[in-house]
């Protein structure tokens, strides 16, 4: 078996972080842990500059278990992973694949921009590793063993596309002509049309796209591929003494219906698998939309078909 580097923002001591590391080795995957010290939900891509961050190793007897607590961000983490800190503390260790989860709460729509747990998997990306983020859509700990079993399926569906060892851990190649790419600002090549399935798997070994998962409460057993849906947090704010102090926190949300939408999906009880881009639009490591769309179209009832 391969490792597997497991992070996420509600931090090291999360249950549900380490209820799906005890799930993952009883599987027979080993597995290292970089996570932040304390809770770090909500910071989106924060990253902790000029200042010294304290590293611990968190006990674990068992084989192929490391883990270590970071006093920072997700994203901290996942860069002092990748970035030397898995050669210095665990020599000849190379991870296949970053996790990142399982999130108390849905990470949903617009969350894609302020979910330290996302923004954890878009880093790895970003240093050329696969990743998948995975949430639980409750904020109730209660019956989260779910989300655990369908994380450990879409893992084992991804690994089975993996390389042994990543081709593109902290990029020692760039490849901008690579098919799955955007042409921006040029018209679109559409060079992966002769083989779609081989160039949005390329991507996802390359770091240029991830996977966010998503399992409702009242899950079904069943996955759909997704896009982000539309949902909308309304009356944000709580002043707590009328004028000087207040609160974030919506009073409720409301959803507008989207086609294939993550939001609709997890209304009704399926586990969202939305692919993302990892760089954002116009940057010259963009994955090209129409290759997007090609795994949105031909994915119908299930995880992404290049995954199947």
């Amino acid at each position: 078996m391969s490792w597997i580097l497991l992070t996420n923002d509600d931090g090291i001591e999360a249950e549900s972080l380490q209820d799906l590391v005890t799930a993952l080795h009883n599987r027979g995957h080993k597995c290292v842990v970089f996570a932040p010290k304390e809770n770090n939900s909500a910071v989106s891509m924060k990253l902790t500059l000029g200042k010294g961050l304290a590293i611990a190793r968190r006990d674990d007897n068992r084989e192929n278990v490391f883990q270590f607590s970071i006093d920072g961000s997700p994203c901290d983490c996942v860069i002092a992973a990748l970035d030397g800190g898995l050669e210095r503390l665990v020599p000849g260790v190379v991870p296949k694949l970053v996790v990142s989860g399982v999130n108390l709460g849905p990470n949903l729509s617009q969350d894609a921009y302020h979910s330290g747990t996302i923004a954890a998997a878009r880093e790895a990306g970003m240093y050329g590793m696969p990743a998948i983020a995975s949430s639980w859509s409750s904020f109730d700990p209660e019956g989260m063993q779910i989300s655990i079993d369908a994380t450990v399926h879409l893992v084992e569906a991804a690994l089975a596309v993996l390389p042994e060892v990543p081709r593109n851990l902290n990029r020692p190649h760039v490849d901008v002509n690579a098919p799955h790419l955007s042409s921006w600002p040029e018209e679109s090549r559409n060079l992966w049309k002769d083989d779609p399935n081989k160039a949005i798997v390329d991507s996802f070994c390359a770091g240029e796209i991830f996977l966010n998962l998503n399992v409702p409460r009242d899950w079904n057993g069943n996955y759909s591929t997704t896009r982000l849906g539309m949902r909308w947090y309304r009356s944000a704010i709580t002043f707590v003494d009328e004028t000087s102090t207040f609160k974030l926190g919506a009073a409720r949300i409301d959803v507008d219906a989207v086609e294939n939408g993550d939001v609709d999906s997890d209304v009704i009880g399926v586990a969202s698998v939305t692919v993302l881009p990892s760089w954002p639009q116009t940057h010259p490591l963009d994955v090209d939309p129409g290759l997007l769309a090609w795994s949105l179209a031909n994915s119908k009832g299930g995880i992404p078909c290049w995954l199947r």
